[in-house]
């Protein structure tokens, strides 16, 4: 599966919730601040404040601070800065950390100095026990690691303590503990924002209860070696309305500065996760339908306010970067460190601006030439993307809409308020190529408590019917504006149905690619059984399987375990049980850690067989590292090794999966078959992006890993131009790519049989909204016209999915 899209990877949309084991009672976390040197920052460094809750001194000489990005991938490390000197009894400690070109201030003398660059929105900070750096890259593995003394997600890191990371860190603002130094193991519950205040070991005052000085006892009787840092001088509050407050570009004329004055009705309250507060919105617009008349309230705790509420708001204003500025996401303006007061209660709302197919533009997005859209004036009736800036935090209402992503785990679904719009054959959103991101698409979430209506479950092709109404957000985790419905519709059954692809007939050879998301054996017996069905009933038991993402035999731990035989033999004892044959399998153990994929899972293509109706030439030699050549001519060509691996060191498979190849008879003919799972979108810009066009990092690696597998398939067609090969599995591109169409040669090594459907059914994958080709079958041109093709949607339509994955499967008459 791709990871890291729109952001996201990760694990996109993904919170751990996961509490550490123990809290610390002396060396704590107390304060992270990422924001130093960036733009509106006070203090030039970034910096972590450690503070000791106990009365007796902490030896640090054999700790250290270590720093891990919010959104980790396979390849992220974390960084280290070695502690030394002592942390008293009541006191603090300061560690600085890297400077950036803004600011005015510096830190008062750090008691330890590194040089990392911290997010200011999004990171994981750790007082480790030891200088070696942590290897854990989720909250269950950081839980589980002994080292660990004290650990602080922030933003949306994945890597925290509790149910939320401490939410509000920004350019302007750090995550503190209060006073008590209150540690409940639960990051969004004992950090709270606000303006940074380091202070180092010289520092005097009340800490955890123990008052004194560097030694926890009295205060010294000397002034500390340091002169006390100069507070930044502060300007009185701007009276200021919402529509000055969010400006007439996607980011506030007023960011880091304290308003006050600020009166609305409110339209929306958010009292779950770590994200709490709520909309309003003012009512008496301007006339400029580049100002947003809504805006968030970010309070941090359960909101003092219901919807009606006419209300008076100061605090600080806040361009809030979902995911961390540098990860390309659109900008919230937010208001922060607020005071409320309530005006008057039970006020009507202002009317809700109805999104649908006259009043969102086809247009997306202006161009910047990959640069930022930002700064930019906004034009919303020429772009959706300005459409919906120009909107966020207001009021909004959508009607009957077709359900175009089925609702997912974190209750998200996804609608076109464009029906129009390239559609599907089964009813969701054709994605076509880069210029056609469709601008209908809209997330919704809800506002109401599932206690009071469970959120609703839809597949692509229902329709979310009725009115759905409330504030316009940018989803935190998705990286996409997101309507957040305080009254929600209710779904209409579309009725499609899993597919079953045709018999073939008994000269026809099948073989199918599936893509079974991370199968390890810990998985539930449910998933196995499920799996085992597509492939039995949807894919009517396939002569030849190439699997992606089978994981090793104890899945996700990360011990240098890299056999898998026991997850086949569980997927392959429940195809047995389902009524399938009894396949074989064929594949090669990958070096420990080296494939990409979770941590520790080591996946790796695998093929099965059922060898009643196919061969499988074994021919030694294929390891993890020695790469399969062509050897003889005509019909004497044949491997040097079956499963081999195409170029296993070269560097476009670093952190990637190296393609298997294998050599099969099916009557007496060859067939020459290439598993594939390309490197995956981590690291690219979403669609909604700021930075328009969308730069897609990850093409680079993929177009290298595509001409290494073209020119290893054109050696064998040279070799024997009548050679049958077929490349298949999970390419993570587009049929219209870069990469696929330096495999293919433009058709002319290899026929992306994808494109021989018609152009409705080009999919097999749905990725926020729309209907996207990830997974092929290309097979060498000699063959085109001798095959049946079909991508079976038994998966990425519906909200109980086995895998996010659609298999394929072709019928093929060497």
């Amino acid at each position: 599966m791709p990871i890291g899209i729109a952001g996201a990877v990760v694990l996109a949309g993904l919170t751990v919730h996961s509490a550490f084991a123990t809290v610390s009672s002396d060396g704590l976390v107390a304060e992270v601040y990422g924001g130093g040197g960036n733009a509106g920052a006070t203090y030039t460094n970034d910096f972590v404040e450690l503070a000791n809750a106990g009365s007796g001194p902490l030896d640090l000489s054999g700790y250290s601070v270590q720093y891990l990005s919010g959104s980790p991938t396979s390849t992220s490390k974390w960084q280290v800065t070695t502690l030394t000197g002592s942390l008293a009894g009541g006191g603090r400690y300061l560690v600085g950390e890297a400077a950036g070109t803004g600011g005015s201030t510096p830190l008062p003398a750090p008691d330890a100095t590194g040089t990392i660059a911290m997010s200011g929105t999004s990171g994981t900070i750790a007082l480790v026990s030891g200088a070696d750096p942590l290897t854990c890259l989720t909250a269950a593995d950081c839980a589980a690691d002994g080292r660990v003394k004290d650990l602080v997600g922030y933003g949306t890191a994945v890597v925290h303590e509790g149910a939320g990371a401490a939410a509000g860190a920004s350019n302007t603002a750090s995550v503190a503990r209060g006073s008590s130094l209150a540690d409940t193991d639960d990051n969004a519950a004992d950090l709270t924002p606000g303006a940074p205040t380091p202070q180092n070991s010289g520092d005097v005052g009340t800490v955890g209860g123990v008052s004194g000085g560097a030694d926890g006892g009295t205060p010294p009787t000397t002034p500390p070696t340091t002169p006390p840092t100069t507070p930044p001088t502060t300007t009185p509050p701007v009276t200021a309305a919402i529509h000055d407050i969010q400006g007439d570009t996607r980011v506030s004329p007023l960011e880091g500065k304290a308003v006050t004055g600020v009166t609305g009705v409110v339209t929306g309250v958010r009292d779950y996760g770590s994200s709490k507060g709520f909309w309003f919105q003012d009512t008496h617009p301007d006339a400029n339908p580049r100002t947003s008349e809504g805006v968030f309230v970010y309070t941090g705790a359960d909101p003092a306010v219901a919807v009606g509420d006419a209300v008076s708001v100061a605090g600080t204003v806040s361009d809030y970067y979902p995911g961390g500025a540098t990860g390309g996401g659109q900008a919230v303006t937010e208001v922060t460190k607020p005071t409320v007061s309530t005006v008057s209660s039970g006020n009507p709302l202002p009317a809700p601006v109805v999104l649908d197919s006259h009043s969102v533009p086809d247009a997306f997005a202006p161009s910047a030439g990959g640069g930022s859209i930002e700064n930019l004036p906004l034009r919303p009736t020429e772009f959706a993307l300005d459409l919906y800036a120009s909107l966020e935090g207001m009021n909004v209402q959508i009607g009957d809409s077709r359900v175009v992503g089925a609702t997912d785990p974190y209750s998200e679904l996804w609608v076109t308020v464009k029906p129009a719009q390239n559609p599907t054959k089964r009813g969701g959103t054709l994605y076509t190529g880069y210029d056609q991101p469709n601008s209908g698409r809209l997330m919704v979430q809800s506002l109401i408590p599932t206690a009071t209506s469970a959120f609703p479950t839809a597949n692509v092709g229902d329709t979310l019917a009725g009115t759905t109404t409330g504030p316009l957000d940018y989803n935190q985790f998705g990286g996409t504006y997101a309507l957040q419905a305080r009254v929600l519709g209710t779904v209409r059954s579309g009725g499609i149905q899993p597919e079953v692809t045709a018999k073939a007939h008994a000269d026809q050879a099948t073989i199918a690619t599936y893509n079974v998301e991370n199968l390890a054996p810990g998985n539930p017996q449910a998933k196995f059984d499920a799996l085992a069905k597509g492939l039995v009933t949807s894919l009517r038991s396939p002569d030849i399987v190439a699997l992606e993402e089978i994981q090793d035999n104890n899945g996700a731990t990360d011990d240098g375990t890299v056999a898998p035989d026991q997850t086949l033999q569980k997927l392959t004892g429940a195809i047995t049980a389902a009524g399938g044959p009894q396949y074989q399998w064929r594949q090669i153990d990958p070096v420990n850690d080296k494939d990409g994929g979770e941590p520790g899972g080591n996946i790796r293509q695998v093929f099965l067989f059922n060898p009643a109706r196919v061969g499988f030439t074994d021919i030694p030699g294929g390891d993890s590292t020695t790469a399969v050549g062509v050897t003889g001519t005509g019909s004497a060509t044949a491997l040097t090794a079956s499963p081999g691996r195409i170029a296993p060191n070269d560097p476009a498979w670093t952190t990637s999966r190296k393609p298997l190849v294998g050599q099969f008879t099916f009557r007496g003919k060859k067939l020459f078959v290439i598993a594939n799972h390309f490197d995956s979108k981590g690291g690219d810009q979403g669609v909604d992006s700021r930075f328009q066009p969308p730069v897609r990092s990850s093409e680079v690696q993929r177009v290298r890993q595509a001409i290494i597998e073209h020119d290893f398939v054109q050696q064998l067609e040279t070799a024997d131009p009548h050679a049958e090969v077929v490349a298949l599995g999970d390419l993570n591109d587009y049929q219209f790519s870069p990469a696929v169409l330096s495999l293919t040669d433009n058709g002319k090594t290899l026929t992306d049989l994808v494109g021989t459907l018609p152009a409705k059914e080009r999919y097999s994958y749905v990725y926020e909204g729309n209907s996207q080709v990830l997974d092929h079958i290309l097979v060498s041109p000699n063959l085109d016209r001798r095959v049946d093709y079909d991508v079976v949607h038994i998966n990425s339509e519906f909200a109980n999915q086995t895998s996010d994955h659609d298999p394929q499967v072709i019928r093929l008459e060497p």
